[in-house]
């Protein structure tokens, strides 16, 4: 245990003493109308590989101040302030109550964000950090509405190992069916290196959660006296009733119809009737991620909306006055 408490912190301390910053992106690429021209022999993306990329820079930030706050009980203006780029400080996250095991594992989940944090904005000229609500009564809107009435006690995301891992399956698989359904649009062998590489890690932190919550399926979340395999199938309708993209989300436990081949109820991955993974746009991910179903309409984890060309599209939509 003591092993794992300094390899974390030691972790910790590399990151903070990197040499890399977010300013490197400005250096890095030359920017304009139709794209950025990449320095150092990157080649050129063009404006809307630009717009793909920078867009989970939301997402990005959201799981790296989630898991590093869980885990560490600080956040990317200690370990990493220059990617922050003076964007405002995330409201309400707070070290959770974990397990020696699950702390260790999401403090490697918040080291690999900030790389993916570091990854974009090294490529693209990124953002600040977006104002973001990582509050206990964020998360407990969230479960509300997933349950369609309120839970007594709200839900505490921060409580203990249970809660925190149905917290984390709230955010991560949200971001990765987003860079599924980016890859087929990309058009520069930078843009789509980058995304692959970006999806690979996602989809490995996703089968994490999934495995250890499937674990737990059948366990009593406490005092609600509800399965957590109930609680991720409601999550996931959430997300498609939000989403309204279609059936693109689902629990740990299904109808066997709808498991792998037909033939099983059990469903550690999610994927299609093929077990590919699901996609999601841009539009579906903001009504997602703002608990608004509409990509015009901040809150949720994101009381500002979003950033990026794309989000701030939608949000400059919602301000221009219609007759």
């Amino acid at each position: 245990m003591a092993s794992n408490f300094f390899t974390i912190f030691a972790l910790a301390a590399i990151f903070f003493f990197s040499s890399s910053s977010a300013s490197a992106a400005a250096a890095a690429a030359c920017e304009d109308d139709d794209g950025v021209s990449l320095i150092g022999g990157g080649g050129y993306m063009p404006r809307s590989d630009v717009d793909l990329v920078e867009f989970p820079l939301n997402l990005e930030f959201l799981e790296a101040e989630f898991f590093l706050f869980g885990a560490l009980g600080f956040g990317l203006d200690r370990m990493a302030p220059e990617l922050a780029s003076g964007g405002p400080s995330p409201i309400g996250p707070k070290r959770a109550k974990l397990s020696p095991l699950v702390r260790d594992i999401v403090a490697q989940f918040a080291l690999q964000e900030v790389g993916h944090v570091r990854a974009i904005k090294e490529t693209v000229p990124g953002f600040p950090r977006p104002l973001m609500n990582l509050s206990v009564e964020s998360f407990a809107t969230v479960i509300n509405n997933a349950f369609e009435h309120p839970l007594v006690p709200p839900f505490d995301p921060y409580a203990n190992d249970v809660n925190y891992l149905i917290a984390s399956y709230v955010i991560p698989y949200v971001g990765l069916t987003g860079y599924v359904g980016a890859n087929p649009k990309l058009q520069s062998p930078t843009a789509k290196r980058l995304v692959a590489g970006l999806l690979g890690v996602e989809s490995g932190q996703d089968a994490i959660l999934r495995v250890l919550l499937y674990e737990r399926a059948s366990t009593m979340v406490k005092p609600y006296g509800i399965t957590v395999a109930e609680f991720t199938n409601r999550i996931s309708k959430l997300r498609n009733r939000l989403g309204n993209g279609g059936l693109k989300d689902e629990g740990l436990i299904v109808r066997p119809a709808e498991g792998a081949e037909g033939r099983t109820r059990g469903n550690v991955l999610a994927g299609d009737q093929y077990s590919l993974s699901f996609d999601r746009t841009p539009e579906e991910i903001l009504r997602i991620v703002y608990g608004s179903g509409k990509e015009n309409l901040p809150g949720g984890f994101y009381p500002n909306g979003g950033d990026g060309r794309i989000a701030r599209s939608y949000l400059m939509q919602a301000s221009t006055p219609t007759d």
